[in-house]
């Protein structure tokens, strides 16, 4: 009988890419999935390290999962959360077995023996280059998939603690992303996100972003392209070109911002200005017409007065987001941050923090209003989750909730917005006649 392996995954949509890659490592050592943890041999938690309050719920989460262990059976710590405490997490939680960081998934198979021997190890070691080529990740059958192009961070954001967790960046081979990307298709697949920590500072020492935007906007087949995380200041003209003339890609960007304020800009090691971030906004608006964004923002950042919140809050309205995630900011050890002075006060940072959130909001249920009646092109991604309706997206990352059987799900159809929550829309598909695209 085959070693079952479950896998709880906490954090960003590398992290997802990372349970896939390890699913599929595991799997070639002849381990099979697990989806219930009382099913499983191993239970390996993957985390995020970028806020405290994600760490405290996974040690939480841990404690859970001990009841599950088995005699002879493993729980390890896997991720970012893993590489930032290393081997320290073995003492935190003195059932855990096993740490390993995001370079270190190509031994599990090795350190897993070690465990179930009675041995408590740990594989925190950071390898320039490892890209896993060799490992094909076992993903769920959907018609959109991640796939990750770059890993790791050369910025120095003071309040990241990704560096530390990813370490130094670097670039699959372009080659290999397109060889990934026809892989998919080949399998139903028709949209594609490319993932990165700078997604835009792509180079594989041949090619850069602008490179792999076209080349992945070619495989046949592949209808979506999109990526996340770009940074704002490697928006090259030749990137923006590469966008605008590559039908594949997608007319939205996630473009964090973080301050509308320069003074706090410079205090987090931004490498760009309010300016030259709405000068990008301009540019990409130029060249894509129809073009959404979102954002990223931070409000409590240590040094910020109310001067420089006021600058956040006119930024939301100059650069007329259609939507927003916004985060009150908390000390992370292990970051540049933790020694700056002036820090705001909690009560101080929490009102900030509603003010901005009203502001998002209120300018995108004012955007999502007048969306109503348009016409889209839309993917049905998956069953909503309350009801027997369907959740589908625009090509501008609209959500759009349809009256659709669950075999709908990968079809693209042609939809009229009939209503919105001020985040979500509901939609009635057009004649079958235009349905199908």
């Amino acid at each position: 009988m085959s070693r079952r392996v479950y896998i709880e995954t906490y954090g960003c949509q590398m992290n997802v890419a990372d349970s896939e890659l390890m699913l599929g490592l595991l799997c070639r050592e002849g381990y099979a999935r697990a989806d219930d943890p009382a099913d499983a041999d191993v239970l390996l938690v993957n985390t995020c390290a970028v806020r405290d309050n994600a760490e405290q719920r996974v040690i939480g989460r841990m404690g859970e999962l001990q009841r599950y262990k088995r005699k002879g059976g493993v729980l390890g710590v896997v991720g970012c959360m893993a590489q930032r405490l290393g081997p320290a997490l073995l003492a935190q939680v003195p059932r855990v077995d096993l740490v390993v960081g995001p370079d270190g998934y190509r031994n599990l198979p090795e350190l897993l023996g070690l465990a179930q021997a009675g041995d408590r190890v740990s594989d925190t070691e950071f390898r320039s280059w490892e890209h896993y080529e060799d490992v094909p990740p076992v993903r769920e059958k959907a018609p959109t998939a991640f796939v990750t192009v770059q890993r790791g961070c050369d910025y120095r954001c003071t309040f990241c603690i990704v560096p530390r967790t990813r370490g130094p960046e670097r670039s699959r081979k372009l080659a290999d992303v397109v060889r990934e990307i026809s892989g998919l298709v080949a399998q139903d697949t028709t949209e594609v996100t490319l993932l990165g920590q700078t997604v835009n500072s792509y180079h594989d020492g041949e090619h850069d972003f602008a490179d792999l935007l076209r080349a992945a906007g070619q495989v046949e087949g592949l209808r979506r392209l999109r990526f996340t995380s770009p940074y704002p200041a490697d928006f090259t003209t030749r990137v923006i070109e590469a966008m605008a003339r590559t039908p594949a890609v997608c007319e939205h960007v996630h473009l964090p911002v973080q301050s509308g304020s320069n003074a706090v800009l410079k205090r987090m090691l931004r490498r760009y200005t309010r300016e030259r971030y709405l000068e990008v906004m301009r540019e990409l608006r130029q060249a894509i017409p129809g073009i959404t964004f979102s954002t990223d923002i931070i409000v409590g950042f240590p040094g910020e007065t109310e001067a420089d919140f006021e600058q956040t809050l006119s930024l939301v309205t100059e650069a007329d987001f259609d939507d927003a995630y916004t985060f009150k900011y908390s000390v992370r050890e292990g970051t540049p941050a933790v020694r700056l002075r002036d820090h705001v006060s909690e009560d101080v940072a929490s009102s900030r923090m509603a003010r901005l959130v009203d502001a998002v909001r209120g300018n995108a249920r004012r955007k999502n209003i007048a969306r109503v009646g348009q016409i889209h092109e839309v993917l049905v991604e998956r069953p909503a989750k309350r009801g027997d309706l369907q959740l589908a997206r625009t090509r501008t990352n609209q959500l759009v909730l349809l009256d659709l059987p669950a075999s709908a799900i990968g079809e693209y159809h042609r939809v009229r917005l009939t209503g919105t929550t001020g985040s979500t829309f509901t939609g009635s598909v057009l004649l079958p006649a235009l349905a199908v695209l």
